[in-house]
Order: structure tokens, then sequence, then C-alpha cells
């Protein structure tokens, strides 16, 4: 989903969010620092595979996933990171690895990090490596029902 669509998506929602436009960035921590956000605001985005089904993790960029205890919350019984060859392609306008946390507009489930719950906004990159899209985190809750569990480090 190009920026372009994320946001008309979120317009017809009736979403107030804020575009931050920064220079490239690929990293999470890059991304936080350019767009002048901090790591515990910043979600990144990291696809992974839970019993051969591809989902998205959600979670600050301050913080690690832990595979095994995302394993474990999900009930998977395995549970591994995706290559990005293997997901590139289900993100058609995208920039690689800079994905929105929007699942169920990619037919994907959505875990989000607890500690990312504790945010009044958060702020994510917008299908780009040089736009991020900053909202209510009660916002993207409604719009994404995303699965709230403990995953991170």
């Amino acid at each position: 989903m190009p920026v372009k669509k994320l946001k008309e998506f979120l317009d017809r929602e009736g979403i107030k969010y804020v575009s931050i436009i920064h220079s490239p960035a690929y990293t999470a921590q890059e991304v936080a620092a350019s767009a002048h956000i901090t790591g515990k605001e910043l979600a990144k985005t990291v696809i992974v595979e839970l019993d051969g089904k591809m989902a998205m993790a959600v979670l600050p960029a301050n913080r690690k996933i832990v595979i095994q205890d995302l394993r474990e919350v999900t009930g998977s019984e395995e549970a591994k990171f995706a290559a990005e060859e293997e997901f590139q392609a289900r993100f058609p306008g995208c920039e690689t690895g800079a994905m929105p946390p929007f699942g169920n507009l990619y037919g994907m489930d959505v875990y989000v990090a607890q500690s990312l719950t504790e945010n009044n906004e958060i702020a994510f990159n917008a299908g780009s490596h040089t736009e991020a899209i900053k909202m209510h985190f009660g916002d993207f809750e409604r719009l994404v029902r995303p699965r709230v569990v403990s995953f991170t480090n």
C-alpha cells in the first residue's frame, strides 16, 4: 500500500494523523532519529511466520522480539522471522521493510506488543523509507483490531 493509499484509507475512516517527511532511514532506530520520534513511540513492523502463516508483529523501535515468547502467546507450534523475499510481493507499492502495521489490509493477523499500548500516540513507516504517519494509538487499535500480547524485551 503506497503512502497515498494509506492516507486515503485513514481519511475515509475519519482518522486524524500527521504525516512526517524525513531523510531516508532504513532501520527503526534511524527512522525514529530522523523523524524526531522516540524509539518507544515508533512502531516497527516485523513479518513473522506462525505455523507457516504470515503475520505482523508490531513493537516499539527500542524493543526486540523474543520469538519464543511470540510462539507461546500465539499458541503456535512454530514461529520464525519471515525472509524479505517471502513477503515482499504481499506489499505492492511499499518499499521493502517500510510496511505500515495494517495487517488487516493485507489479510494478516497483527500482534501488538503490550508495551506499545502504553503510548497515547504511535508513529510508523507509511510504506516508504522517507515518510512516517503519527496517530492516536486508540484509532490504530480500532482500525486494525490487533491482538495485544507480550513478546518483547
